[in-house]
């Protein structure tokens, strides 16, 4: 066997044991938030189910496939929560924000609550399950929701772009999160990185090195419409991935059509 065939099967085994310790890891975790879970304020529930848990995860991300970050502009993080924006290329970041912003709401899929284990033991922390369906309703799920948990201090997470995108592709931001920090005067902390270079979206393979994020500055709502200010945290978003990236921008936009920005 040569080198270029050693290469993608160490790849593989440190892949397949990083996903036997996400497993496993899952299973008792989930398991030990549903029975601890209901006796505990809602703040230690969280830390116990998400934090510590995300912490390890992503610990054992660097232990099994040396993938490692670096945070650029954590002085920009607000003392009072908001709505984290953030770009989304895998399931990385879903794991490692989680780790810096708690207790933190993120809008999810609700047929994610009914996975076994996980979703079990994530039902326990709040989310905000929207119906992706019905597009009316699940705005305002995400506004009625999402402005209690601001008021009770609790992060909310949203990715504009509604779903992953690949490294180098892009796809047009919703409006979601600018009608929410209009609705409630909070701003949106916008958050760039390259995850998807080393954690691919769909793939198996895990690719070693330094994942990079990037906290920008807060982007307040005064005197702005939805429509500037999603163009403006789309914008920096887009711009700081493209300096930080090593996989180059493809040049079309993925579900581009103008709807698909409601």
């Amino acid at each position: 066997m040569n080198k270029l065939e050693l290469f993608p099967l160490a790849l593989a085994i440190r892949s397949a044991l990083f996903y036997l310790v996400l497993v496993v890891s899952t299973i008792i975790w989930a398991s030990l938030v549903i029975v601890i879970g209901p006796f505990l304020s809602f703040r230690r529930r969280y830390i116990f189910a998400i934090t510590w848990w995300t912490r390890f995860i992503t610990w054992a991300l660097k232990v099994c496939c040396n993938v490692s970050y670096r945070v650029e502009g954590l002085e920009n993080i607000p003392p009072r929560a908001c709505i984290i924006y953030s770009k989304h290329q895998s399931t990385w970041e879903t794991f490692f924000l989680q780790t810096l912003f708690y207790p933190q709401a993120t809008v999810i899929k609700k047929e994610l609550l009914s996975i076994p284990f996980f979703g079990w033991g994530f039902s326990l922390v709040s989310p905000i399950a929207i119906d992706r369906a019905d597009r009316k309703t699940a705005m305002q799920q995400v506004i009625e929701q999402g402005s209690e948990r601001l008021k009770e201090g609790i992060w909310v997470m949203i990715f504009p772009e509604g779903t992953r995108v690949d490294a180098g592709q892009r796809k047009p931001f919703t409006k979601g999160g600018a009608r929410l920090s209009i609705a409630t005067g909070a701003p949106l902390l916008p958050i760039a990185h390259n995850a998807g270079e080393h954690w691919p979206n769909n793939r198996f393979l895990k690719y070693p090195g330094e994942i990079r994020v990037v906290i920008g500055t807060p982007i307040w709502p005064n005197g702005k419409d939805e429509t500037e200010l999603t163009a403006e945290g789309e914008s920096w978003i887009n711009t700081t991935v493209d300096r930080i990236s090593q996989t180059s921008y493809a040049g079309e936009t993925l579900l581009g059509a103008p709807e698909s920005r409601a």
